[in-house]
């Protein structure tokens, strides 16, 4: 649902503003060429169509995931003030293996998140407003897929008291 929210982000304007990062790839940033030099040839491509537009989504899985990473899917095409750019990476989507990005390493790592949005099944997102969400698992304490974007103008849900790592 989180991923679906986000890929509506295609029709919005990229702010230029830095967004996360992370294995060299930023979205609004990096091309499909830079992913390909640094990863190599994804373990599956596809092209789907997104509001109208078309658009390109390497998965990189198995032998062919970074280190760490069970899937690591990309997503290109961004639509921003210069007009369609098909070859930018719009979405990056890590799905970590167990205990790789803990939530304290996460905070350690891109500092502390600017909301927290509570789901009912226990678990729980991190948010970012320069574009990065965590989905921490049920007992909040292990991330379970984390999507980088662009910056977001986001309205963020009120947080009663920062995460602690």
């Amino acid at each position: 649902m989180t991923r679906l929210a986000l890929l509506l982000a295609l029709a919005l304007l990229a702010v230029p503003a830095a967004a996360s990062d992370w294995g060299g790839i930023q979205p609004g940033v990096t091309t499909a060429d830079r992913v390909r030099e640094r990863y190599g040839e994804p373990s599956k491509e596809s092209r789907p169509k997104v509001e109208g537009y078309d658009t390109l989504q390497w998965v990189y899985e198995g032998d062919r995931a970074p280190p760490g990473i069970v899937r690591m899917t990309v997503d290109f095409g961004l639509l921003t003030a210069g007009g369609y750019k098909p070859n930018l990476v719009r979405l990056l989507t890590l799905e970590p293996k167990p205990l790789m990005f803990g939530k304290g390493t996460v905070i350690q790592g891109w500092g502390i998140p600017d909301g927290v949005a509570e789901h009912k099944d226990g678990s729980s997102t991190l948010i970012w407003k320069d574009g990065l969400l965590v989905l921490l698992d049920k007992e909040g304490s292990d991330s379970v897929s984390m999507i980088f974007s662009v910056p977001q103008p986001l309205t963020l849900p009120a947080s009663p008291a920062a995460p602690k790592p």
